[in-house]
C-alpha cells in the first residue's frame, strides 16, 4: 500500500494508525483534530508520531484548533474560517496571538471590540 494517504484521528485505540502509516509506507498523513479528546501525555505522543512521520518524509496535515500543538510541530499553517483560507503563512510569519486573533474572527472581532466599546463609554 506504499504511497496511499493515511486518515484518521488519534484516540485511545488509534494512537497506533500514524505508526503503521508510516510503516505501511503512507507519504501524506492527515489527522483531524488528534488531541481534542486527549490528555497532555497523550497529546505529547501523538505530538511525536507527527514529528517522527514528518522525519521519514512523511508529509502531515494536521487540522487542529490547538495553536499551540499546531506551531511546535508545524512548518506551514492555513486558517480556514467557513471553508474558506483566510491566511498562509510559514513558522515565525506570525504569532501565536495573532494566529488565535485570526482564528477567533479576526477583524470582525475587532470591529466588535470597538463597537463595544464604544457603547461602554456612552452608557
Amino acid at each position: 500500500m506504499s504511497g496511499a494517504p493515511a486518515f484518521g484521528e488519534l484516540g485511545d485505540d488509534e494512537q497506533a494508525a500514524a505508526d503503521r502509516a508510516v510503516y505501511f509506507g503512507a507519504n501524506v498523513l492527515i489527522l483531524d483534530e488528534p488531541t481534542a479528546a486527549l490528555g497532555v501525555k497523550e497529546a505529547a505522543h501523538v505530538l511525536r508520531i507527527v514529528m517522527q512521520a514528518r522525519a521519514k518524509g512523511v508529509a502531515v496535515i494536521l487540522v487542529t484548533h490547538n495553536v499551540r500543538h499546531a506551531m511546535m510541530v508545524g512548518d506551514h499553517f492555513a486558517v480556514l474560517i467557513r471553508g474558506q483560507k483566510a491566511d498562509d503563512f510559514r513558522k515565525g510569519e506570525r504569532t501565536r496571538e495573532e494566529i488565535t486573533d485570526l482564528m477567533a474572527g479576526g477583524e470582525a472581532m475587532a470591529h466588535l471590540e470597538a463597537e463595544l466599546a464604544q457603547l461602554q463609554a456612552d452608557a
